[in-house]
């Protein structure tokens, strides 16, 4: 059945060019987006379309989910709770934290019910094929958000055969949680890639989130960022510019989404979300970068931020296999 359609956020409608797609010299393609900076206070401080328009975070809004796990008992720490927070790679390490979390749980990877998939980093998804193994739920990108969802609900002696449904007890502390952490109240529920429900915030919302995220120094909020600035590698993956970012700048945490989405928070209380309007990768990270630059992140005094920022703008575009061109941040 069609379904009707929809009205567009304005953060999609109103987005301005963002980045060129620059092939020899030409520019061959346009993206549009919409990026936003918040205050420690949770104001805006820098605008680029209008952030007040809702968008999916997709896997931007993990650290959230997990917030609302640790909130309601889930016990893990580090590198496991980073794994909660994640859209692993699907490295061997990662599959192995998965089992670790289910173990802990007396649960096993047949009670997992995010969609199977083969694993996300290249070389691990060749080696995976090469081997005759099919799509798996543990090999998908959320099983670590997955594994921690049902651990969860263990704890709490939940129903762990329905905890995708939205109006199960999980389900319902995340959505309060969302509204916690962002003061925004959740919009549209829709049903993410991994099958669990994903909410609707605005731009602002999600930045204004991180922001208290990273600020923290206590409670659940600082378990959750000590987790991942302590285990980046869990968070992401070997090669993942997530990973790179968050290793690379001290006190920062970050994570990217399906659909062209990347929130960071810094240790100031800033929070910042970008949203690339049609939803393509090769945009998202760059125009990160270059508000990341903007807000002062290429300071001297922290030298690390230089390799961290290489492995977000490193978006080249290849001509007969080599690089004649990238994609550049514009307007930004």
């Amino acid at each position: 059945m069609p379904h009707p359609p929809a009205s567009t956020s304005p953060a999609l409608s109103a987005a301005p060019v963002v980045a060129h797609v620059v092939r020899s010299g030409v520019v061959e393609s346009v993206h549009h987006g919409t990026a936003v900076v918040t205050a420690p206070d949770g104001s805006v401080e820098l605008a680029v379309g209008d952030p007040e328009g809702a968008v999916l975070p997709r896997s931007s809004s993990k650290p959230f989910q997990a917030l609302a796990m640790v909130r309601h008992g889930l016990a893990t720490d580090g590198r496991l709770l980073s794994l909660a927070c994640s859209s692993h790679s699907g490295e061997d390490f990662h599959l192995e934290a998965v089992r670790e979390i289910l173990a802990g749980a007396g649960l096993s990877e047949t009670d997992l019910q995010n969609t199977p998939d083969y694993p996300y980093d290249e070389a691990a998804r060749t080696a995976w094929i090469a081997s005759g193994s099919p799509k798996q739920s543990i090999a998908q990108n959320c099983s670590g958000k997955h594994a921690s969802m049902l651990a969860t609900c263990v704890v709490n002696g939940w129903d762990p055969a329905t905890y995708r449904d939205p109006g199960h007890p999980l389900q319902v502390a995340i959505t309060e949680t969302i509204a916690d952490i962002t003061g925004s109240r959740p919009g549209e529920v829709a049903v993410d890639g991994c099958g669990a429900p994903i909410h609707a915030i605005p731009l602002t919302a999600l930045a204004r989130g991180f922001g208290r995220l990273a600020a923290a120094t206590d409670g659940p909020e600082a378990r959750i960022t000590r987790a991942i600035r302590a285990f980046p590698e869990y968070l992401g993956g070997t090669t993942r510019d997530v990973t790179a970012l968050v290793r690379g700048v001290d006190g920062l945490v970050a994570k990217d989404g399906a659909e062209a989405v990347y929130a960071v928070g810094l240790a100031d209380g800033r929070g910042v979300a970008v949203k690339i309007a049609d939803g393509s990768p090769r945009a998202r990270s760059v125009v990160l970068a270059a508000v990341l630059r903007r807000i002062g992140l290429e300071a001297p005094d922290v030298p690390a931020t230089v390799d961290a920022f290489a492995a977000l703008e490193h978006a080249p575009v290849l001509g007969h296999g080599q690089p004649v061109g990238s994609v550049v941040a514009v307007g930004v």
